[in-house]
């Protein structure tokens, strides 16, 4: 069976300190969930993180 590189991450927002999850390949823009800020740009592979990595999910 294939291996994976791709993996989930919990990020917290820098302005409000919500934590969610999140796929690290999204192929969609990540906003918090409670205060809308930018959290994820998708670049067309790996994603621009601008929260904070709190664990990598295996």
């Amino acid at each position: 069976m294939a291996k994976h590189n791709s993996k989930f991450m919990k990020i917290r927002c820098t302005e409000c300190n919500n934590e969610q999850v999140m796929f690290e390949k999204s192929s969609s823009n990540i906003n918090c969930l409670v205060c809308n800020k930018p959290l994820a740009t998708s670049k067309g592979g790996k994603s621009e993180i601008t929260g904070r990595v709190l664990e990598v999910l295996e």
